[in-house]
């Protein structure tokens, strides 16, 4: 169970550029400054991913990803209020490239994800900050559900580490809604934890 104190070392942690070791609720992430060249190179380089490679702007509520993002339109606004939050990275068009850092080689997508708070993780809420969100592995390696299944040079490289026990361990869906506010057309780009099923009843198609 997250207490306050480790809500207030998360946000101070990323707040100096550092890299967190953080429950979410899906699997262990890491997670750093999305605005931060600096943190963001670190976080790369920690798990080996290539720079160009996109990742999760993580919210911890929806409110203030829809307040971050006043560009979207309000067709996509109505069914991120039905589909978040969830075990989902939703693939947004991003026309000013917010977050840049976070998004590799499109600055022109961006990837959200407003989390499910449920208890063990739920201190969260408090954090109003957006943070780069990215799988607790080393490159093309397995994600982690427990702590223990974090890669040891991982665990010892992040400047915070936060213990939320036993996650579902299945990853985020990816569903890619560039263009529903204009087609309503959408493509789910990663099977994981929601069903196509379940976005169907939502988006349509």
């Amino acid at each position: 169970m997250l207490t306050h104190a480790d809500v207030e070392a998360f946000e101070r942690c990323l707040a100096q550029d550092g890299v967190a070791l953080f429950p979410a609720d899906t699997v262990y992430g890491l997670a750093c400054d999305p605005e931060s060249a600096v943190a963001v190179r670190r976080l790369y380089e920690l798990k080996g991913r290539p720079a160009s490679k996109p990742a999760a702007v993580m919210f911890f509520a929806l409110q203030s990803a829809l307040d971050a993002l006043p560009e979207v339109g309000q067709r996509t606004r109505d069914v991120l209020g039905v589909l978040l939050p969830g075990a989902l990275t939703v693939l947004l068009a991003n026309p000013r490239e917010r977050f840049a850092p976070a998004c590799g080689s499109e600055p022109a997508t961006l990837g959200l994800r407003v989390p499910v708070l449920v208890p063990p993780i739920a201190g969260l809420r408090a954090v109003r900050r957006a943070v780069l969100q990215s799988s607790a592995n080393l490159a093309g390696e397995p994600d982690a559900r427990t702590l223990d299944q974090v890669d040891p040079a991982l665990r010892s490289a992040a400047d915070l580490v936060l213990d939320g026990g036993v996650l579902p361990g299945t990853p985020s869906t990816v569903v890619d809604l560039r263009a529903y506010e204009g087609s309503g057309g959408w493509a789910v780009l990663r099977e994981g934890a929601v069903a196509r099923d379940a976005l169907a009843a939502v988006l349509g198609g």
